[in-house]
């Protein structure tokens, strides 16, 4: 326990400021996008989905946000392979749009929605690709529903060390924040313009939230106070699967930023190690909890050869560790 305060306390204070590669995403492509004409309300499991569908033959992509996450949590990279790619970003029920399960909120129960949605697409065989909570639920799918599954790619996963986590505290914390959160929503405006607020409210999941642009940040910021939020904090620290994940044939790309604050980044080799040799790691420097969103070039240059079966070039990986 004194371990992970001291590497979050180093982890907020000693930055040593962006270098030029860090948030060097492109808001004109994903505002470009008519992402109206690809919102869908979908039926799974008995309750309203709301997903976006970029449609196409490509070889299909479903992407999962995490805890207090949304859809729009990918909005930097779904442009970047949806003109290959069949893109599946879904809202998990309870969060952004998407109605409240009729069932418990649950990492299994999630895992199920997630095949369900697939099922009522009409897909087959996916690469999932989930954040946080969201890479907890992809490893739950290619475990429960392993013909589902192509390839798997974790992105700074829960899974392992927070079922070490003492439950009633945090989930107490948890509750004022959704109440604090659903407020500062309300005002999120006025947060988003503004670098020292943006940095405030997003310290703990980016490296340096004030280099994310207003617009960005504004949609990222609608994942907050949903609903489903404490429910599934609790599914997080409900179950565990280490002893399971052996079991995991596919290939898997284990993402992770070197200063998460959220999950250790140690969890990376943790997953590589308990899952086998068909596992790959790769560590992004000065990189928080969202390395998608924060070196976006660099996520997506990794996340395209993978997809190709193909080593990274040495110009995708400068700047991590393996």
């Amino acid at each position: 326990m004194h371990r992970f305060v001291a590497t979050q306390a180093r982890n907020a204070l000693l930055r040593p400021g962006p270098d030029p590669t860090y948030a060097d995403g492109d808001d004109a492509s994903w505002q470009a996008v008519d992402w109206s004409t690809m919102l869908r309300r979908v039926q799974v499991l008995g309750s309203a989905m709301n997903v976006v569908d970029t449609g196409g033959d490509g070889p299909p992509i479903v992407w999962i946000h995490g805890l207090g996450g949304c859809w729009q949590n990918w909005l930097l990279n779904l442009p970047a392979f949806m003109a290959t790619n069949r893109c599946i970003a879904m809202d998990l029920p309870g969060f952004g749009f998407s109605e409240l399960p009729r069932e418990p909120i649950t990492i299994q129960n999630y895992a199920r929605a997630v095949d369900a949605l697939c099922q009522e697409l009409g897909l087959e065989r996916v690469t999932v690709v989930g954040n946080s909570m969201g890479g907890f639920i992809g490893a739950e799918v290619a475990l429960s529903f392993a013909t589902r599954v192509e390839r798997l790619v974790l992105v700074s996963a829960a899974g392992l060390s927070v079922e070490y986590q003492r439950r009633q505290p945090l989930l107490t914390l948890a509750r004022v924040m959704t109440i604090a959160t659903t407020r500062a929503t309300a005002y999120n405006h006025r947060v988003v313009v503004r670098p020292r607020l943006r940095r405030a409210a997003m310290q703990t999941v980016v490296r340096y939230p004030e280099k994310l642009s207003p617009a960005l940040t504004f949609e990222q910021m609608r994942g907050t106070g949903k609903p489903g939020f404490v429910a599934a904090l609790d599914a997080l620290m409900s179950y565990s699967f280490r002893d399971k994940l052996a079991q995991i044939q596919v290939p898997v790309l284990v993402v992770w930023g070197a200063n998460d604050m959220m999950v250790p980044v140690d969890d990376a080799q943790l997953f590589v190690d308990l899952i086998g040799s068909n596992a790959r790691r790769i560590v992004f420097e000065d990189t928080g909890h969202a390395p998608m969103l924060e070196r976006p070039s660099r996520f997506n240059a990794l996340l395209a050869e993978f997809l190709a079966g193909e080593p990274a070039p040495e110009s995708a990986v400068a700047g991590v560790h393996a």
